[in-house]
């Protein structure tokens, strides 16, 4: 979904697909680790969370890498801050996953509310929605849309889990002009081909695994490491640290070209 068409107007058809300025994919879900496409051409990412348990530092991570990868504009827009009793805690929290990240906590319920991101929905901008079930997308894009129309779902009291309410992707006309596509939430986000994706979001690890006495260490168990320095003396913090190892790993393991190394040649067809 974003693709730009040219298209011949006195036969309405379709000319030529234009090149793709963005773009984000996953691998499908499934054994065969195909690749999904997510959006296209979108210049920015509404990476959506709420203030609530549901609320994952790893999770918003997995979106930043995804949108780092597409070298697309992340804002992180925390919802349900009207329910929450420390929502600018939910704030720090997202501000410290990476320098000079924009967050904006808000009550998606609220039109007033929802116009703080109207800077980035304006006049030939389009916009995408990411995040899982239950976040508030849905509420967001009818506070954005100044309508009702789009069906909400409560969520779960014990964990602020919610039900997907959009089931297929879809392009929203806003008032200023933009456009906002909406994307069902996602029960399982894998990495693939984002290795510059991760870097981005972990510089701070990268950066100091350059100071490594060998250049392929694995930053576990060799002397000289810079990365176990840090974890050491409590520069890095763990958490992190094993957050970045398991981003990395899943990246390289469904690496396309790797999972067909894995595979080996096709056998010829038996006659």
């Amino acid at each position: 979904m974003g693709d730009w068409l040219l298209v011949d107007r006195t036969t309405m058809e379709i000319v030529r697909i234009l090149r793709r300025a963005t773009v984000f994919k996953r691998p499908a879900p499934g054994s065969d680790r195909k690749v999904q496409l997510i959006a296209a051409n979108v210049d920015t990412v509404f990476i959506v969370a709420s203030c609530n348990q549901d609320f994952s530092v790893a999770r918003l991570e997995r979106y930043l890498v995804l949108a780092r990868e597409a070298a697309v504009t992340p804002v992180v827009v925390l919802t349900k801050a009207d329910l929450a009793n420390d929502p600018e805690g939910f704030a720090a929290a997202a501000r410290d996953l990476q320098p000079g990240l924009t967050v904006e906590t808000l009550n998606a319920r609220d039109p007033a509310s929802a116009r703080r991101l109207a800077r980035w929905c304006g006049k030939g901008e389009t916009v995408a929605l990411l995040g899982s079930s239950g976040v508030g997308k849905s509420t967001l894009i009818n506070s954005l849309r100044g309508s009702q129309s789009i069906l909400t779902q409560p969520v779960r009291e014990a964990d602020a889990k919610g039900r997907h309410t959009t089931t297929v992707r879809e392009m929203h006309r806003l008032a200023d002009g933009g456009w906002l596509m909406d994307t069902p939430g996602m029960r399982e986000l894998q990495l693939s081909e984002a290795a510059a994706g991760v870097a981005e979001v972990f510089d701070d690890i990268v950066v100091t695994a350059r100071q490594c006495r060998f250049s392929d260490c694995t930053h576990a168990v060799e002397p000289g490491c810079a990365v176990q320095a840090d974890l050491a003396s409590g520069k890095l913090d763990r958490a992190r640290y094993d957050r970045w190892r398991k981003l990395s790993e899943e990246n390289a393991a469904n690496d396309p070209a790797r999972a067909k190394w894995q595979r080996g040649p096709k056998k010829p067809a038996s006659r």
